[in-house]
């Protein structure tokens, strides 16, 4: 298995829920860490959107392991984002079995 090539810079978000004050809730992102990653397209595809249509684009985005309970350790429902674009995280898996590298699967939404 051939090292990924990290070229690119990502900062980890992950969402903070505050109450409203009125029986709800507010969603705010906030950044948990800058990792370096190598991101690799899949294929494109339309999904209907609450408003409307969106091009979603499905990733493989491979970044450094860092141990389980770690906050720098990407998780479903976090995103990565890339100056304007973001990529919300569906699923991480390890890439090897020491761990050494993460896969974490995204898809990235675009308005049509």
């Amino acid at each position: 298995m051939n090292a990924p090539h990290l070229n690119r810079t990502l900062v980890l978000e992950g969402v903070v829920r505050t109450p409203d004050g009125a029986g709800g809730f507010s969603e705010a992102w906030i950044a948990l860490g800058t990792l370096w990653a190598e991101v690799q397209p899949g294929s494109g595809s339309d999904v209907l959107g609450e408003e409307r249509m969106l091009s979603a684009v499905p990733y493989r985005v491979l970044v450094r392991g860092t141990p389980v309970g770690a906050v720098s350790r990407p998780k479903a429902g976090q995103r990565f984002r890339e100056n304007a674009r973001l990529f919300l995280i569906q699923a991480v898996t390890e890439r090897d079995q020491d761990g050494r590298y993460l896969t974490c699967f995204v898809r990235e939404e675009v308005p049509k």
